[in-house]
């Protein structure tokens, strides 16, 4: 079984993700990143749940992306609720951060001899984020095989897998609920309340809760 890094935030499409790696054969090493965000209780959510969810590792860097601010998740600005602007990205996008999350995996996966990594980024029902397109996908892919010594030294090609890229969310719930994923292990929210409750307001519990009712089933997090 090869190893692959999973970039897992401990939310439902990085956790919906693990699980398909891990259906596919490989041993998940789960990598986390406090970064500074305001819903840091998904970060004690994934150090909890990470073995429980199938990791064999589970690494968590701290990068202070406060000190660039930028974002209403790492600076003092209002997340939006009821919905963001047609077309706009939001201001809960976090300035190149899956750049410097992949970047990291890549680092990781060199250093374990590993050739995969996954990243639940999705390009259906999301918020509009640049770095979860296609397009950026594959120029970092093809940037990994240029920057790597693994790589340009003709041990393997890198892979970035994005399992989740064409799903709807339903979909993502139901591919996950298939493969045994318990979502009471997840969290989603981008505003908790001070003891944990998703707010059900953001945009991402809006998707999440969508994405319940497309795949016909409860949402199993307990919303204020």
């Amino acid at each position: 079984m090869d190893k692959a890094v999973i970039l897992y935030s401990g939310g439902l499409d990085s956790t919906t993700c693990m699980a398909v790696a891990r259906e596919l054969g490989f041993i998940p090493h789960a990598l986390s990143f406090a970064y500074g965000q305001r819903h840091a209780i998904e970060l004690e959510k994934a150090r909890e749940y990470a073995p429980r969810v199938g990791a064999a590792d589970h690494l968590v860097i701290d990068v202070d992306m406060r000190r660039i601010g930028g974002s209403a998740l790492t600076a003092d600005m209002a997340v939006p609720k009821d919905g963001v602007e047609e077309g706009a990205i939001p201001v809960t996008y976090v300035p190149a951060r899956n750049t410097v999350f992949l970047s990291f995996a890549l680092g990781w996966a060199e250093v374990l001899g590993a050739f995969d990594i996954f990243i639940g980024v999705n390009a259906l029902d999301y918020s509009g984020y640049p770095d979860c397109r296609p397009e950026y996908i594959a120029a970092f892919e093809n940037m990994a095989n240029l920057a790597t010594r693994a790589a340009v030294e003709g041990e393997g090609i890198y892979r970035i897998h994005t399992p989740l890229i064409d799903l709807t969310k339903g979909e993502i719930i139901r591919r996950g609920l298939q493969l045994g994923v318990d979502y009471r292990l997840t969290h989603s929210c981008y505003d908790p309340t001070a003891d944990g409750l998703a707010c059900g307001h953001c945009d991402s519990c809006r998707l999440r809760l969508k994405g319940f009712a497309e795949a016909n089933t409860d949402d199993p997090l307990t919303y204020a």
